[in-house]
């Protein structure tokens, strides 16, 4: 069973999902610190090549199915054009002005 978006715990996770599911490329980034960084499957990658072409060039969507840390761990379903669906885990770290300065994400 899944959690509806609008019911995880922080605000700044739930307006990342909310952002992707959208596909709102202007609402993903302004929930984004500057100099935001990101990893995924342990590897930190080039942040802007990365949300183009595993969210927004490849329709990214995620489903959470639990949350935990106060809602900054996430393990979800997520999918895209390119790779498909599989189980993902998300972990962010969110500044004290609300805004994401890092996100991890790989294969659970």
């Amino acid at each position: 069973m899944t959690i509806q978006t609008s019911k995880l715990s922080d605000p700044a996770v739930r307006a990342f999902v909310t952002a992707v599911n959208a596909h709102d490329r202007e609402g993903f980034l302004s929930i984004l610190a500057p100099g935001a960084t990101m990893a995924d499957d342990g590897t930190d990658r080039d942040l802007a090549d990365w949300i183009e072409r595993e969210i927004f060039a490849s329709n990214g969507h995620m489903e959470v199915d639990k949350e935990s840390n106060r809602g900054r761990d996430l393990l979800t379903h997520y999918r895209n054009d390119t790779w498909g669906e599989m189980r993902a885990r998300w972990h962010f770290e969110v500044e004290d002005d609300g805004r994401i300065s890092r996100f991890e994400t790989g294969q659970a």
